[in-house]
């Protein structure tokens, strides 16, 4: 019972049976009542009255002392004396009220109400009215007013009660269609949604490329629409998460295992305890930190849980210091780094570690791509967004660029460059590629302060990271 098309059905056929019996009731009521009346009206044309009253105001030119002929009349079927209370007749029980005659003359005033009846009844009383005429001019209106407890002669009750029987047939068959078509609508309505039920009960048990048809009214469509859309965004999301894991491990593995190596080939005297093999067993251990602690900045970061002490801060000194960090390493690579920096950059809301850290790896990911004799040039300077390519219009910024002359990246991998553990070339070892995370986390810090960061590339022409800062007096931006 607590099924949605049961529910449907039943409110369908709740309301097609109510409708179905007030038209019904409405309909036997207006027939049985016009149907009364077109027969008094008709047994009065049948009969001479109208032509007696038409020769009654010929003769005295007036309705005066009308009365008398009106309830002496005689109309055939309705009984005689249809203006007096009758007792039993042709057309009448016993006991019964007759039909009324009412005599209105030209000017609307009644001249006649016979029967008790009101003297004029609600309405016009001259729609229904039999006009009597007398040398092409009418005298006057005969309106024929039947009681609904009238009783009617055998065969026009008979006649009657084919007519309502005929109604209410037609309700109940128009109520049984109404019925099956709400059964109909039901069904057709919520099946798309006991698909989606079972869609989704597959989706929770981790099938995630189950997929619904959009089938069905424009909201039903846009439903599954949607329900498709989460499923392609959970099996993406489950499939990133089994890579990442995979990753992971990799990433640990290769680390732990030359620890372990190391520390059985000490235990076994293949190798000496000496400080240099304790160094390297300790640089181990610090790329595992390095390793951990950016899994843990990137994971706080996409949560939006990463907390940022923002100060008002002039960038240049730390554009210039982390330039500095990196030179040497690039002199030894035969690499030429080169800083561009404005006369006067207008101070942004940041947390300078943060800034240094995004810095660090673009620069990082820039000497372990550029070859011995390249360049690397740094720049920072006041763009506006449209300069970095994101949009037309917007408020002022401060852009960072950073180039290099290395193998560049080719165009099907420019979307993944900011994925997790994403490496542009996979055969270098993990020495000379990281850990693949620093630009994702990169990514993370740049949005978290409000700005963009994005790349551009092509094959052995090198590559350019560059990414905004908005200006602006005040930052609340928490992660």
């Amino acid at each position: 019972m607590n099924r949605l098309w049961i529910q449907l059905a039943l409110g369908f056929a709740l309301i097609t049976t109510i409708t179905v019996l007030i038209i019904a009731l409405f309909a036997n009521r207006q027939t049985t009542t016009q149907f009364r009346r077109f027969f008094a009206q008709n047994q009065v044309q049948e009969s001479a009255l109208l032509e007696q009253l038409a020769a009654y105001y010929a003769q005295q030119g007036s309705w005066e002392g009308v009365a008398t002929l009106l309830e002496t009349a005689h109309v055939p079927g309705m009984g005689p004396g249809t203006g007096r209370r009758q007792g039993p007749g042709p057309g009448m029980g016993p006991g019964r009220q007759g039909s009324h005659l009412l005599l209105i003359d030209p000017g609307g005033q009644v001249v006649y109400a016979g029967g008790g009846g009101p003297a004029m009844p609600a309405g016009d009383p001259l729609d229904n009215a039999l006009p009597i005429r007398v040398q092409h001019q009418t005298v006057g209106y005969l309106v024929v007013r039947t009681p609904d407890h009238a009783d009617l002669p055998p065969p026009a009750q008979a006649f009657l009660q084919q007519v309502n029987g005929a109604l209410w047939q037609a309700g109940l068959i128009a109520g049984l269609l109404g019925l099956l078509l709400g059964v109909t609508i039901a069904r057709s309505v919520t099946s798309p949604l006991g698909r989606l039920v079972t869609a989704a009960r597959h989706v929770s048990q981790g099938h995630f490329e189950q997929r619904v048809p959009a089938a069905g009214t424009d909201e039903v469509a846009k439903l599954a629409h949607a329900f498709n859309a989460m499923a392609a965004g959970l099996q993406q999301a489950e499939q990133v998460r089994r890579n990442m894991i995979a990753d992971i491990a990799h990433e640990l593995r290769t680390p732990l295992s030359v620890l372990q190596g190391n520390l059985r080939a000490i235990l076994d005297d293949v190798y000496p305890l000496e400080k240099a093999e304790v160094a390297t067993l300790y640089d181990e251990t610090l790329l595992l930190g390095r390793l951990i602690s950016d899994l843990r900045d990137l994971t706080l970061a996409e949560a939006g849980q990463l907390r940022l002490d923002l100060h008002l801060t002039d960038i240049a000194p730390l554009v210039e210091r982390m330039a500095a960090l990196v030179r040497e390493p690039a002199a030894q690579k035969g690499i030429t780094l080169h800083v561009t920096l404005p006369d006067a950059l207008p101070p942004v809301q940041i947390d300078p570690e943060r800034f240094k850290q995004v810095l660090h790896n673009l620069l990082g990911n820039a000497l372990r791509h550029t070859p011995t004799g390249g360049r690397i040039d740094l720049t920072a300077r006041v763009g506006t967004p449209s300069e970095s390519g994101t949009a037309d219009h917007g408020p002022r910024s401060i852009m960072i660029e950073v180039t290099d002359t290395g193998p560049g990246i080719p165009a099907e991998e420019l979307p993944h460059v900011f994925g997790r553990f994403w490496r542009a070339d996979t055969s270098r070892s993990r020495d000379q590629s990281g850990s693949g995370l620093g630009l994702a986390i990169a990514k993370q810090l740049v949005e978290a302060h409000g700005g963009t960061i994005g790349v551009s590339s092509a094959a052995r022409r090198g590559t350019r990271f560059w990414f905004t800062l908005p200006v602006r007096e005040v930052c609340n931006v928490e992660g």
